[in-house]
């Protein structure tokens, strides 16, 4: 398809809508050097818009994939998933597009799901062989026992809301008083918790994509915050630094390819992602998969492509076009 009608999805119903934005603004800067039609389609919980690149805005039905653009009548031929947390990030949107057969650049709903849910997608790396963190789930309305929780765990540990972007809902507990603080407050951003031990060692963050058919990985990169943890603080307000190519020893790096390349191939993923691992001693556990990962100037991508000599607009072009291959 020589000229492709390319919506970027954005926004969303989650905390992460103003990253997601951010996100969109560099795919859009990047994808309008290649594409003559690209447009957000900004998709809130009551409403959709679609944005043109003059700022124009047209509401559309909430589902819908065509609008009206200089008297014609358009319909996306693909869509580039730059919306971080839900819909975009745990299935729901890939199941629309997939029910719509219209192509987009993450994964199917499945995966998508899997991997959102950090419980599903950490017992599934376990089942694998990756190492992980011990941890326990927890629903709002159990009677929930502290003590419990601790002997499971350990102290300090992690109290993260399960279905959820990386940013949001995630805190730190050295204490009991701290642990029991946390939970009423990670349950604001869902209905289950995964609380989990909190590994020392040092966190390296890795890319994985899909080039030409390969599977391809990025340059890892070193996040050293100088907060408790990787926040959204340290992540968006430069409050971490974040060392790309990640110096570390040969063996860990290759460790982290055969984990990356085995967790993107074995649960289906496609597009670009981000898997998160703490190296304790000489052995990386993973923390999480990010499936929509930030494009924001701030954002760790980025610099793994600049650190493998990937332009940006290489990279989401090579997206845009394996999508359409995939679904043509």
């Amino acid at each position: 398809m020589s000229n492709p009608i390319v919506g970027i999805a954005c926004h969303g119903y989650s905390s992460e809508a103003e990253i997601s934005m951010q996100s969109a603004q560099t795919v859009r800067e990047h994808l309008e050097k290649s594409f003559a039609a690209v447009f957000f389609l900004q998709i809130k919980s009551n409403k959709w818009i679609i944005l043109d690149g003059n700022g124009e805005e047209q509401s559309v039905p909430v589902g819908t994939f065509e609008f009206e653009y200089q008297g014609k009548t358009l319909r996306f031929d693909v869509i580039f998933n730059a919306l971080h947390g839900s819909p975009g990030e745990d299935g729901k949107l890939a199941a629309l597009l997939d029910f719509e057969k219209i192509p987009h650049t993450s994964c199917a709903m499945y995966p998508a799901a899997l991997t959102f849910n950090k419980r599903d997608c950490i017992a599934m790396a376990r089942n694998l062989g990756v190492p992980t963190a011990p941890s326990v789930l927890v629903d709002k309305g159990d009677v929930i026992d502290l003590k419990a929780i601790i002997n499971a765990v350990g102290l300090p540990c992690f109290v993260k809301a399960n279905r959820a972007g990386s940013s949001f809902g995630v805190f730190k507990a050295s204490t009991l008083q701290e642990l029991e603080e946390s939970i009423p407050k990670a349950f604001e951003e869902d209905t289950q918790l995964l609380i989990e031990q909190a590994l020392e060692g040092r966190e390296i963050s890795l890319g994985v994509v899909r080039l030409k058919n390969k599977i391809t990985v990025l340059p890892p990169t070193e996040i050293i915050t100088e907060n408790d943890f990787f926040d959204y603080a340290a992540k968006y307000r430069g409050e971490s630094k974040e060392i790309t190519p990640a110096d570390i020893p040969e063996a860990w790096q290759r460790q982290l390819s055969h984990w990356g390349q085995l967790l993107y191939d074995k649960l289906g993923l496609v597009g670009i992602t981000r898997s998160d691992f703490i190296f304790v001693e000489s052995t990386p556990h993973l923390l999480e998969i990010n499936t929509v990962p930030g494009m924001t100037q701030a954002s760790i991508i980025p610099q793994q492509c600049a650190a493998a000599g990937l332009s940006l607009q290489e990279l989401f072009c090579e997206l845009v076009n394996e999508a359409l291959q995939r679904n043509p």
